[in-house]
């Protein structure tokens, strides 16, 4: 028989445990639980480490983090100190990280928006927590049959969200085009979250200077915050700086 390794993750430990206890009394199902995003990335990594690779996650919409109490009849570890990891970011890291694992996102109620953020994100399904273990079940096997599932109520309204979205990266990517290259750099710097005087640093340029490419950049994309740019430059598919790589040759043409 071939078992299906699923790893729930939700910071509620006594919806945790009993979802947990429900699935490890299927004879083809191997449960853990942990409970935040730090943990559940521990799990993966440990897994992977020991050559047992987890194969569904299922992944609370609403994760914030560790809830104090006692510790549970079937293990929930507890939440990492140095911060918090909600449900959709941690879609994210572990697609990014292991994309053959298959996530599927529980929520307290529909939200079409949120839906199609976990889909974007990378997740295969997105459930009600109130659904039947049976239709649970059902969703595990089937996105391990690469499909994606939803509820039928929910289908418009997140093709909606889904078509609006590439509206936006369309019209973002078309404003990111209208940069020049300097600009596109300090954007990707903005992007990796460095502040003028550590953009300045990077690219052998004045602060005087790179306030007057900021000031462009948020001129050219039509927003008036930083935030606002790195949200427009994020949607449009704009990574971040390498913080780690080597720095724009000093006084090149692009200044």
């Amino acid at each position: 028989m071939v078992r299906i390794r699923v790893l729930v993750v939700d910071d509620h430990r006594i919806f945790a445990e009993s979802l947990a206890a429900a699935l490890a009394a299927e004879p083809d199902v191997d449960v853990s639980a942990a409970g935040s995003g730090p943990a559940a990335l521990r799990s993966l990594e440990r897994a992977v480490a020991e050559g047992r690779r987890f194969d569904v996650l299922l992944v609370d919409a609403d994760l914030g983090g560790k809830v104090p109490g006692a510790r549970p009849a079937v293990p929930v570890q507890e939440g990492n100190e140095d911060g918090l990891v909600d449900g959709i970011s941690l879609v994210t890291g572990v697609r990014s990280a292991q994309p053959n694992v298959r996530i599927v996102v529980l929520a307290e109620k529909d939200d079409p928006r949120r839906a199609a953020l976990a889909l974007q994100a990378g997740a295969s399904g997105w459930v009600a927590k109130d659904c039947s273990l049976s239709r649970l079940l059902t969703v595990i096997r089937g996105v391990l049959r690469e499909e994606t599932h939803l509820p039928p109520a929910l289908l418009t309204g997140v093709l909606r969200e889904l078509t609006a979205a590439r509206k936006h990266r369309t019209e973002s990517e078309r404003l990111v085009e209208s940069l020049t290259p300097r600009e596109r750099e300090v954007l990707r710097c903005m992007v990796a979250g460095l502040g003028r005087k550590a953009v300045a640093e990077r690219l052998y340029l004045s602060p005087h200077t790179v306030r007057t490419h900021m000031q462009n950049v948020l001129g050219k994309l039509g927003v008036h915050s930083t935030l606002a740019a790195v949200a427009l430059a994020r949607r449009a598919g704009v990574g971040p700086a390498d913080l780690a790589g080597d720095v724009v040759e000093r006084g090149g043409q692009l200044a």
